[in-house]
């Protein structure tokens, strides 16, 4: 069984959907959409942002819906 290594950009991005989780819990809701904050909530702009990030591993580029 081999373990995988994790890179700061998969530390972050699992720390940001932990964060998600929290955040939906704390509200009672199952899907971001219904965040009463959305589609301006921080937690869930974060989220986004970690996942381009560890996508892109932190290779710069602009990320914008």
């Amino acid at each position: 069984m081999s373990e995988q290594v994790l890179d700061e950009w998969q530390i972050a991005l699992a720390q940001k959907k932990d964060a998600l989780k929290a955040h939906m819990k704390e509200q009672g809701i199952k899907s971001e959409m219904d965040c009463k904050d959305f589609p301006n909530c921080p937690v869930q702009e974060e989220y986004v942002k970690a996942v381009y990030n560890s996508m892109s591993k932190g290779a710069g580029g602009g990320f914008e819906f």
